[in-house]
């Protein structure tokens, strides 16, 4: 079976992530800025879109060479043999992005591409100058850092945060792959209590819900690589009832979610249901000074309003104040609270163990972590 070079592509911040989940599943891996590197066959292109929680996409790498003008990026395009991806009504745009090269025009970039591909299919193809492009969508991008040309091939579609669960959002969503990465951060044990504590729509406690019952993210969904002609549907089936078989329905969970918005209670309850563990989590309309628990050696996930984000700084901080107060008597719970202001720790009213930076789309933002003393 051929194999492919590949790429699993990711937020700044969750390369390593990806990269430990890639090893994990049995990967060589190797990891540079907001992608990891791998070879795989088209089941384990399969594989990784069913299974990766934290990636945004699994690319082909198509071709790489160096240009410095567009008749050498047309050249050696439209020498690649297209036909052997791309079927004859293939429906293929294009991307683009340039970074420190001399061919810097990216919509320059896209058009000379697409003219070379379109070169090359429409002599293997016979078509005269004509492609109808009404088939599958195979998404092509050329990438160009310092004059080195990488052209890839997206397999994933839909990016992969898009689980098919959630049916409504609140105002500020955290993206799925990102709540995926906080649970994994927070190095939660099933046998410990989760708990999130401004749940939104219910984000974090689904993906830590589906990471302790081991359910594939991507079960509910499909992949453009899914249509495609040469693609075998019969992985598709199999690596799907794998994954069904891998559920573990023994587990018991002690997942919660809370929020003082009624409302996006009612929205993450249903988004759990969509997911498949609407009994795995309790989830309760409470603000966050009211909670109160005796047990111990739990995980706190929160990713609170931030007034960057929502536009209340002091509401914020007062949010944060009452999190210190509460969570500094829970002694033996970890506590991981994702924010963009600074001035969390001093609205918390402690120092954090550790930081790690990360980025919410485009906004910067630090995981504050204290750390607990877990009681055997």
């Amino acid at each position: 079976m051929k194999t492919f070079q590949l790429m699993a592509t990711t937020g700044a911040g969750l390369e390593a992530l990806v990269a430990k989940e890639l090893k994990q599943m049995g990967y060589a891996t190797q990891t540079e800025n907001g992608r990891v590197l791998f070879e795989g066959t088209m089941e384990d292109i399969y594989r990784t879109n069913l299974w990766l929680r934290t990636a945004d996409r699994i690319k082909i790498i198509v071709t790489q060479f160096q240009a410095k003008t567009f008749d050498e990026l047309f050249t050696q395009t439209a020498g690649y043999p297209w036909e052997d991806l791309l079927p004859y009504d293939a429906q293929f745009p294009v991307n683009g992005r340039s970074k420190n090269a001399i061919l810097h025009s990216v919509p320059t970039i896209q058009a000379i591409t697409k003219k070379a591909v379109v070169n090359r299919l429409t002599e293997a193809y016979h078509a005269r100058g004509f492609l109808p492009e009404t088939g599958n969508r195979f998404v092509l991008e050329t990438a160009i850092d310092k004059n080195q040309v990488m052209i890839t091939l997206d397999t994933t579609g839909d990016s992969l945060f898009k689980r098919g669960y959630r049916t409504e959002k609140g105002g500020a969503p955290l993206k799925e792959t990102m709540a995926a990465a906080l649970v994994m951060l927070a190095h939660w044990f099933t046998d410990n209590p989760f708990v999130d504590p401004v749940t939104g729509s219910g984000t974090i406690p689904i993906e830590a819900a589906m990471i302790g019952r081991n359910i594939a993210p991507g079960l509910n969904r499909e992949f453009d690589i899914s249509h495609w002609d040469w693609f075998d549907p019969q992985i598709s089936q199999r690596l799907k009832t794998q994954a069904r078989q891998m559920i573990d329905f023994t587990v018991s969970l002690d997942i919660s979610g809370y929020d003082i918005d009624g409302d996006m209670i009612a929205i993450a309850k249903r988004n759990a249901q969509a997911a498949g563990v609407a009994e795995d989590i309790t989830f309760k309309q409470l603000a966050v000074k009211d909670w109160t628990t005796d047990k111990i050696n739990g995980v706190i996930v929160a990713n609170p309003p931030y007034g960057e984000r929502l536009g209340d700084e002091a509401a914020a901080r007062q949010l944060y104040h009452e999190m210190g107060q509460l969570y500094q008597q829970l002694p033996t719970w970890s506590k991981y609270i994702l924010t963009a202001d600074e001035g969390f720790e001093a609205a918390y009213g402690a120092r954090a163990t550790k930081k790690r930076k990360l980025y919410n789309g485009a906004l910067k933002v630090d995981l504050y972590q204290y750390w607990g003393k877990k009681i055997r």
